[in-house]
């Protein structure tokens, strides 16, 4: 790194020194700026040659012979260091991954806060949300996940948490004619899922469990049985378990709840320990009276009965409809739905429709009876 020995160099080696030493804006420097900095970087590197070689290099005057060599020694350092750092941070980001694809892929149930600290069992339970809506909810235990991926083997680690959604006959579970409907890819630290029914009305079950790449499913608990009603009976229902309380009845007899065909108690369990009350008909509930003794009764047991009817149906958006000679409003995809007293009695309900200018008509009569009949009344022994 003499100066002298530096100006018989042409620009272009020492452009190519000042790269390899790392002098920075070389590309835009003149040679004797060049020269400069090649001189500074040379007295400003580390001495990484031993102490009595480099003392005899100093003394002789052959210190520019060493200096390419604490370059690259230096360099090197350097370069393992960055390597060192970036390969620790990598690692870290690697488990990061690993971790959330982990947590992702467990089905485990964590015990919920502020509720009674009771034993986790394996199980799921379909509610009916309305025609186009399912409401599954599951609890899955530690050691189910870890036979699942014992049984799947080296499967497991590409395996996925599913719900299976599993046609029946009449609702009747384990019929010979199930199919497999459709599998609905789930994720960790969840425990209930809301299914969309594409076609109903519908008779099905649920299964969770973990699907593999090459098709295998591990079935971790099966549902029970429900049927969804027909889009006309009814609409959605509201999400959420403080919303349903005044339906709760009706959920829970559209999910099979009074149905002989369910042998499961599931169902009845997971509603009595979200609304904190019996739920069925009186003799088949499990809270009672803890004395024994039958209920006093001062007054005469009664029940009123009363009806209405929905009238529904669909026309030409803009039509203009009558009922027994009233407007009908019409929605804009030309739908319209009434409900009306049912009286007991016979009656005759006209429907007129005409388009908007008037032209063409039709016209649609509902004959509809009600007739009520009061039993006589029934007492059964209670001692």
């Amino acid at each position: 790194m003499a100066i002298a020995n530096l100006k018989e160099k042409p620009v272009r080696v020492l452009a190519r020194l000042a790269k390899q030493f790392g002098v920075l804006g070389w590309h835009s420097m003149r040679k004797d700026q060049l020269i400069r900095a090649l001189v500074r970087k040379a007295k400003s590197r580390p001495v990484v040659v031993a102490g009595n070689l480099r003392s005899q290099a100093g003394k002789s005057g052959l210190r520019n012979l060493f200096t390419p060599l604490d370059l690259g020694v230096s360099r090197l350092k350097e370069s393992r260091t960055a390597v060192t750092v970036r390969d620790a941070a990598v690692t870290e980001r690697l488990q990061e991954a690993r971790d959330r694809l982990s947590k992702a892929k467990l089905l485990t149930t964590r015990p919920e806060n502020g509720r009674s600290h009771r034993q986790l069992r394996d199980r799921i339970v379909v509610m009916v949300r309305g025609p186009y809506w399912l409401h599954a909810f599951w609890e899955i235990t530690p050691q189910s996940v870890s036979r699942a991926q014992a049984a799947l083997g080296q499967e497991w680690h590409g395996a996925k948490p599913i719900l299976r959604l599993i046609g029946t006959e009449l609702g009747v579970p384990g019929s010979a004619s199930e199919q497999v409907l459709r599998d609905i890819e789930v994720h960790g630290s969840v425990k209930n899922w809301f299914i969309d029914v594409r076609h109903p009305p519908l008779s099905c079950r649920v299964e969770v469990g973990y699907l593999s790449a090459s098709g295998r499913f591990h079935s971790l608990a099966r549902s029970n049985s429900v049927s969804t009603p027909p889009p006309s009976q009814c609409d959605t229902l509201d999400a959420h378990w403080g919303d349903i309380v005044d339906d709760c009845e009706k959920i829970y007899a559209m999910s099979g709840g009074f149905s002989s065909e369910n042998n499961t108690t599931e169902l009845q369990q997971l509603f009595e320990e979200r609304l904190r009350r019996p739920m069925g008909p009186p003799a088949t509930r499990r809270a009672g009276d803890e004395s024994g003794l039958p209920l006093r009764r001062d007054t005469q047991f009664q029940l009123q009965v009363d009806a209405e009817m929905m009238i529904y149906g669909v026309t030409q958006p803009g039509a203009y409809v009558t009922l027994q000679g009233s407007p009908v409003k019409i929605r804009r995809d030309g739908t319209f739905r009434v409900r009306l007293a049912m009286p007991n009695k016979r009656q005759v309900i006209p429907i007129v429709a005409s388009t908007s200018d008037g032209v063409e008509q039709q016209t649609v009569v509902l004959a509809v009876e009600r007739n009520t009949k009061s039993m006589e009344q029934s007492g059964k022994d209670s001692c």
